[in-house]
């Protein structure tokens, strides 16, 4: 009796292979035949900047390394006060270098010589009423005076949930359109869409350099307008 259990056993799952074999024979065989069009396609929608990302920093010069830096502090405090006195929530103000080095000045009789040590902040401030944006680059530089430095203001889209989803609508139906457009041409009929991947790649926003003057005339930002895009890579079934 074992030997014959045994025997059943063996054909049992000889025939339990050759039904699994048989069924995913029949599967690979049904995807194998199924035809498609590939098309890619981007979707690009044009969006006004809502916010101003502001670089600005301190510095300042001194014979003594610690007075350089309480100097430089003391500018810093002030660009601060302006920062926040015009409505700018402390969470959008951040530092993103703090610096002492001594500074040297070259000549060729003398080679490198020590003049004192600088002292330098830098920080990062996002502002985001960007229709402000010049007003406050113009509080900041009357309060912190000559020792701060606006390095750029870049505008850009504080939140692109809404433009990033009409992107994709975009992308998708000219994916549509284009795979029609290929099955027209092919004389074939297009059917529902079995792949799509999409892929995207961060923003680059150009930096506008503010340049403020002792002027009676305000800073002003112009904002433009930027590209919010997305890109698709789609599969259409055809008959």
């Amino acid at each position: 009796m074992k030997r014959q259990n045994g025997k059943l056993n063996r054909v049992g799952a000889v025939v339990l292979v050759a039904a699994l074999v048989s069924m995913f024979g029949v599967q690979g065989a049904q995807a194998a035949s199924v035809r498609y069009i590939s098309v890619s396609s981007v979707g690009i929608v044009k969006v006004t900047p809502d916010a101003v990302r502001l670089n600005a920093s301190v510095s300042t010069i001194s014979k003594v390394s610690k007075d350089a830096l309480a100097a430089a502090n003391v500018a810093a405090s002030k660009f601060r006060a302006a920062i926040l006195a015009n409505g700018i929530d402390k969470k959008y103000l951040s530092s993103t270098t703090l610096t002492v080095y001594p500074e040297y000045n070259y000549t060729q009789d003398a080679g490198n010589v020590l003049i004192g040590y600088r002292a330098s902040q830098s920080f990062e401030v996002v502002i985001r009423n960007a229709t402000k944006a010049g007003e406050i680059v113009d509080a900041v530089v009357a309060s912190a005076g000559d020792s701060l430095a606006i390095n750029g203001v870049t505008p850009f889209v504080y939140d692109n949930t809404k433009a990033t989803e009409a992107a994709r609508s975009s992308a998708v139906k000219n994916a549509k359109a284009k795979a029609a457009s290929y099955a027209k041409l092919l004389g074939v009929k297009i059917g529902k869409i079995i792949y799509l991947q999409e892929s995207s790649a961060p923003s680059s926003y150009p930096i506008a350099m503010a340049q403020a003057k002792a002027s009676d005339e305000a800073t002003q930002i112009d904002l433009g307008q930027q590209d919010v895009s997305v890109s698709v890579a789609t599969r259409w079934a055809i008959s």
